[in-house]
């Protein structure tokens, strides 16, 4: 089963639809909110032209069927609250990454990242039956090590030297996995409240 590139993921709380040309303006007014969250991310996306080709490469990599780039919309306001993709898929090794994802500041903590990173999990292992999803973070960002343990991410490795950042810096890069062994586990507990729809 391949992912289709119109793939709608929702809950009661969070939609998640295709990533479009049309979300640059929501998106910039979003990142331009707080700068110093874009230290850990590759591209500084408060810039217009960075988010032009940032948002162009994702495009890109939806063409050649890698990555699918998703907004992320908050149900009860109906806005657009950032994004995440799910990407580096291996149909063959039955994994992938789920990762580029952010949240405008006034999203954070809401439990919108949670139904977002549930919605893309339970899509790996329940309708593709995938065997392993993963996920990379600065070594250095405290709060997303944090976020990705709180979801059931086993720390796996770290990889030195690994990305160039916007700002010329040099990111080591963490790794975090969930298998699907066990997903039924984090869903009777971590993600038991949440409505899948």
């Amino acid at each position: 089963m391949l992912i289709p590139p119109d793939l709608i993921l929702e809950t009661d709380k969070v939609l998640l639809r295709s990533m479009e040309e049309s979300d640059h303006a929501a998106f910039l007014a979003l990142a331009k909110q707080d700068y110093d969250m874009w230290y850990y991310f590759s591209y500084y996306l408060g810039d217009e032209t960075q988010l032009k080709n940032w948002m162009e490469m994702a495009f890109a990599d939806k063409k050649a069927g890698t990555r699918l780039p998703f907004t992320i919309i908050d149900k009860a306001s109906g806005t657009i609250a950032g994004s995440s993709s799910i990407g580096n898929i291996s149909y063959h090794d039955l994994r992938f990454e789920i990762g580029w994802s952010w949240l405008g500041p006034e999203y954070r903590s809401t439990g919108i990242n949670r139904h977002a990173k549930f919605l893309m999990m339970n899509y790996a292992f329940e309708k593709l039956n995938f065997e392993r999803v993963e996920f990379k973070t600065d070594v250095e960002n405290t709060r997303a090590r944090k976020g990705l343990e709180k979801i059931g991410g086993i720390e796996e490795g770290i990889l030195r030297s690994h990305m160039t950042m916007w700002n010329n810096r040099r990111r080591t890069s963490i790794y975090y996995s969930v298998l699907k062994n066990e997903w039924p586990h984090l869903k009777q507990t971590i993600f038991n409240d949440i409505i899948l729809l």
